[in-house]
Order: C-alpha cells, then sequence, then structure tokens
C-alpha cells in the first residue's frame, strides 16, 4: 500500500472505538442535524455484519426490528457523524454476516448470549483534555532522578560514618601499651638477677 494511503488512513481513524463484533447488541450515537440545531440520535439493535474492521472505513450493518418490520442501518465507526458505539450484549455467532436473522422472528431470531467485559470492550472518546503533555512527563522525571541521586548521595555519606565509627571502636578494643606495665616487668626481672648476684658472692673463692 502507498505511503500515502497509509498516511491518510491514520489521519482519519479515531483515537478509540469499542471493539464490535458480528452478533453483538449495540447502541449507536449518531449526530442529527436540524437547521442551525445538533442532536444525538440512539439506534440499538444488532449487528449482523462487519466490513474492514481495523481500518479507518470500517463499518457495521445493525438490524432492529420496529413496529414488526425490519430496519437496517449501516455506520462507519471512524465517520464524525456517529459520537460512539456501546457495546450492550454479544451473541455467539460463527459468521461475519449473519444473514438468517432476516427470517427469523421472535424468540427464533435470539441469539446465545456470552459474558463479556463491558468496561473492557467499550472504548470511551479521548478528549483532548486527558491527553497527557510529554513535556510535563520529562519535567516530572527529571524531578524524580534528581530525588534518587540525592538518596544515594545520602546513603554514601551515611556509609562511610558507620565504617568510621567501625574503626573507631576497633581501635578502642586494641590492648595499649601501658608503659608502668613495662616498669613492673622490669623490676620482676631484676630481683632474679640480684638474686644470682648474691649466690656468686656468698660462694667463697678458691
Amino acid at each position: 500500500m502507498h505511503p500515502a494511503i497509509i498516511n491518510l488512513d491514520k489521519q482519519n481513524k479515531k483515537p478509540a472505538v469499542a471493539k464490535v463484533q458480528t452478533g453483538d447488541t449495540v447502541r449507536v450515537h449518531q449526530f442529527i442535524r436540524e437547521g442551525n440545531k445538533q442532536r444525538i440520535q440512539v439506534f440499538e439493535g444488532v449487528v449482523i455484519r462487519t466490513d474492514r474492521m481495523g481500518s479507518s472505513t470500517a463499518s457495521i450493518t445493525v438490524r432492529r426490528i420496529a413496529s414488526g418490520i425490519g430496519v437496517e442501518k449501516s455506520f462507519l465507526l471512524h465517520s464524525p457523524n456517529v459520537d460512539k458505539v456501546e457495546v450492550m450484549r454479544r451473541g455467539k455467532v460463527r459468521r461475519k454476516f449473519i444473514s438468517f436473522l432476516r427470517e427469523r422472528r421472535g424468540k427464533s431470531a435470539r441469539l446465545k448470549e456470552v459474558a463479556i467485559d463491558r468496561n473492557a470492550v467499550n472504548v470511551a472518546p479521548v478528549k483532548a483534555e486527558e491527553i497527557s503533555d510529554p513535556i510535563a512527563d520529562e519535567d516530572v522525571t527529571e524531578v524524580d532522578v534528581d530525588q534518587t541521586q540525592d538518596e544515594l548521595n545520602q546513603a554514601e555519606v551515611s556509609t562511610e560514618e558507620v565504617a568510621k565509627e567501625e574503626n573507631k571502636e576497633a581501635a578502642a578494643d586494641e590492648p595499649k601499651n601501658d608503659p608502668d606495665a613495662a616498669d613492673s616487668g622490669d623490676e620482676a626481672v631484676m630481683p632474679a638477677e640480684e638474686a644470682e648476684e648474691g649466690v656468686d658472692k656468698a660462694q667463697p673463692k678458691e
């Protein structure tokens, strides 16, 4: 596909649309213009067909019974005339186009319901106010980085203080050289030497 067509397709797409499938019971909110006024009309029915899902021209065909007459309308999901599409229920089907519903009436036209998470399927339209500002996000990130750097610096300072305290405690536990103790040791040795000299003196000379 040509790059120009791809860019045009992206530009015409809405930021978010509901995840619609064939067999869903949906409510389509459509803008109706009457002169200078504009109102929203809700069309509820069963989706009997989906076309080109995933592209900017994705469309659905919704069928409902009004006063015993079948009414079908096609909607472009990414059209500016469509405000939003709400998925109310999901039916269990195997086809992309369930045309057999046109020939059924009453209970025979009902589809087996499948449990779904409506909050996950229905996507609210994104407003300009809800779009995050990338510049603001960068400012927040810088503040977080600075705060983390300050915490790391404080941790390093506290580690150095703990190491100094441990060194002081280790130095206090080491035995100190006491000069009094050394003198007392010398005094203890001296009497023995003097005793030996006294013995030598006491022995008679030959």
